[in-house]
């Protein structure tokens, strides 16, 4: 919910605020749904890698979870991680955030999850696959892309989520 809105939702639920601007994920659009649908269901604290953070929706949902996980979230563009730093510190939550995208210096993590483009995700995937010791979520995928990304992963298990025209592919 943007900072200004009264929202009321269930007990258990949890709020999260986003400043919408110029980077991109307030979580009204299916791709960053599916990821947090996927992060609730999977994550079960540890240790938390978002790749390609944009406002930081994903890395801040994971750090409410689990208060006393390690949280760490990069994106290549400098404003978006400034963005996502005022976001995690408006919602109380302590992630290390970093310009950059995945290498061999990134630490690995329990769960990864990239919400990007398919193209984008095909370019990093092995280096996505090397941080990941346990979950990894591939999102911002269309339902056309589907069996391309599944193909270069060929995992033994795969869980596919949709909505709309867009998948989110966890392995």
């Amino acid at each position: 919910a943007p900072p200004w809105s009264d929202v009321t939702g269930a007990p258990d639920g949890i709020v999260i605020r986003i400043e919408p601007g110029m980077a991109f994920g307030t979580g009204t659009h299916e791709t960053p749904r599916l990821c947090l649908q996927a992060v609730e269901k999977h994550f079960r604290g540890g240790s938390f890698l978002d790749v390609g953070t944009g406002t930081g929706i994903l890395a801040i949902a994971a750090a409410k979870l689990f208060s006393d996980a390690r949280i760490d979230a990069c994106d290549t563009d400098a404003e978006a991680i400034e963005i996502a730093r005022d976001n995690a510190k408006a919602n109380n939550v302590e992630i290390d955030f970093r310009v950059g995208s995945v290498d061999e210096t990134t630490p690995s993590a329990d769960l990864v999850c990239a919400n990007l483009t398919a193209d984008v995700i095909l370019q990093i995937l092995p280096a996505l696959i090397g941080v990941t010791c346990g979950k990894l979520i591939l999102s911002g995928i269309l339902e056309t892309q589907i069996e391309q990304i599944v193909d270069a992963v060929n995992p033994s298990e795969v869980e596919i989520n949709r909505a709309g025209e867009w998948a989110a592919i966890i392995i």
